[in-house]
């Protein structure tokens, strides 16, 4: 892990800071060297696949300005932890870039470097490298995170079938609406709604139950509607769903309640993203098995339907478009 020396680095030089921050969260694993490398050693493990997912965030466009730094760090890992989840994937360790803003000083660096060390330990995680540099702003992280699965287990979108049910875990849309209440655009008396954006939990538990169940399946990061019609297009498929069926919490719940037409705001809450559940597809007479809500269907054709109070409505975007 390499980085130019940076200014108000806690009086360190670059690899004093790397020694510091970064050193300890690989919890003396061999592989990564000590962090004194270039690049890590993967050594192989019979038996079982190596999944590779990386996901990058920048201040402003991902989390909000000023946001605390621990918890920037714990998302950074959680949103990739997610997509490992949908891969039916064991978490095993990670590669970190780090663009340090101007004013992301030593103390934040070190509260980063605690957050990260949090969720480490919670998931069982270790840092194998990665590189560390400095940019005129904003914030800017990247992150490439490893797992392993069972050989030829790896659950694809593209593995669904007609007929399969589409089920989805968790409560939707919280995410879309934590966003607003972290903005102060929203009213969040206990903070729940914005806890749920800032710090959302990657279903890594479910790992086991859909490598078991389901032929399909996809981190819900771009909106519910969109990331369902991933897996259609990949599976050669049409996507129908059902939003009556849509899976709520109380404050989503509370929220749609008071909103002034129904079938826009429960495709608003599909289509929001930020919530990192799991969506994925099962044969119906596994589906059960799962524990999660059905949501709709996989069928013969292709493009997306949506349904609300028994009526078609237009899928709309879908969910977040990145515009490069």
């Amino acid at each position: 892990m390499s980085a130019p020396e940076q200014p108000d680095g806690g009086g360190l030089d670059e690899f004093g800071q790397i020694a510091r921050l970064f050193r300890p969260l690989t919890k003396g694993a061999a592989e990564a060297l000590g962090l004194m490398d270039d690049a890590a050693a993967i050594p192989s493990r019979p038996g079982f696949d190596l999944i590779v997912t990386k996901d990058a965030m920048v201040e402003g466009v991902h989390f909000l300005p000023g946001e605390a730094p621990d918890l920037i760090a714990r998302k950074l890992l959680r949103v990739n932890l997610s997509d490992l989840a949908a891969k039916g994937a064991e978490p095993y360790g990670y590669f970190l870039a780090t663009a340090w803003a101007p004013d992301f000083d030593w103390a934040k660096r070190q509260a980063f470097a605690e957050g990260l060390r949090v969720d480490g330990e919670a998931f069982g995680l270790v840092l194998l490298g990665g590189d560390t540099v400095s940019t005129p702003g904003p914030l800017t992280l990247s992150l490439t995170m490893l797992g392993w699965v069972p050989s030829g287990t790896m659950i694809r979108r593209g593995g669904a079938q007609a007929g399969d049910l589409i089920l989805v875990s968790g409560a939707i849309g919280d995410g879309w609406l934590g966003l607003q209440a972290a903005r102060g655009e929203l009213a969040d008396p206990d903070g729940y709604l914005a806890g749920r954006y800032r710090l959302p939990e990657p279903r890594v538990a479910l790992r086991e139950v859909l490598r078991a169940h389901a032929n399909a399946a996809a981190d819900v990061s771009d909106g519910l509607i969109a990331d369902a019609g991933h897996l259609g297009q990949a599976s050669g498929l049409a996507v129908h769903l059902d939003l009556d069926r849509l899976p709520l919490s109380a404050a989503g719940r509370a929220w749609l309640e008071a909103q002034p037409n129904r079938a826009e705001a429960l495709r608003a809450l599909a289509s929001g993203g930020d919530d990192y559940e799991i969506v994925c597809t099962a044969r119906p007479d596994v589906a059960a098995g799962l524990g999660l809500t059905v949501i709709g269907v996989m069928a013969e054709g292709e493009g997306i339907g949506v349904m609300v109070d028994g009526r078609a409505i237009a899928a709309g975007p879908g969910g977040w478009k990145h515009v490069l």
